[in-house]
């Protein structure tokens, strides 16, 4: 398993734990340091598990507003944990650290790996649900300007 899929995937369980456990902020951080060590010690993408898990943490009122608007059908604690977090993680990743590195994650991979993490941990439509809702979230970006398509970055 890729290193970064493998911090995506503490990550989730993380995020998952920290739901279902009534979201206290002082406990997701402990959270993601005792999923390290459980789940993969002497792992070098640590620093990777908590910035995803602190993101999402500190932009969850505006991620949870974005599922809202773009699953709009679905009440927000309808979702499944597991479908609510994979989104939370993969809306995290499209719309607030692209900024936060020297090499963003392409959109493409972001939405691609939670699919992936939906299949694994989700029902047998988490994986379209997923795709349908970043998907939209993506499209609108990219009407937006606020990503350039793949092929476009090659171009320029």
């Amino acid at each position: 398993m890729a290193s970064r899929h493998l911090a995506r995937t503490i990550a989730l369980q993380t995020l998952y734990q920290w739901d279902f456990m009534g979201q206290k902020e002082d406990e997701v951080l402990s959270a993601a340091s005792k999923n390290i060590k459980e789940f993969a010690p002497n792992f070098e993408e640590g620093g990777f598990v908590v910035e995803l898990v602190k993101g999402v943490d500190e932009n969850k009122k505006e991620i949870d507003k974005l599922i809202k608007k773009y699953a709009p059908e679905w009440p927000i604690e309808k979702i499944t944990l597991v479908d609510r977090n994979v989104l939370r993680l993969g809306i995290y990743e499209l719309k607030f650290a692209g900024g936060k590195k020297d090499k963003p994650v392409p959109p493409r991979v972001v939405i691609n790996e939670a699919i992936e993490l939906a299949k694994a941990f989700g029902s047998g439509s988490s994986g379209k649900f997923i795709n349908g809702v970043l998907g939209a979230i993506y499209k609108d970006m990219l009407a937006a300007g606020e990503v350039v398509e793949e092929k476009d970055k090659e171009k320029k």
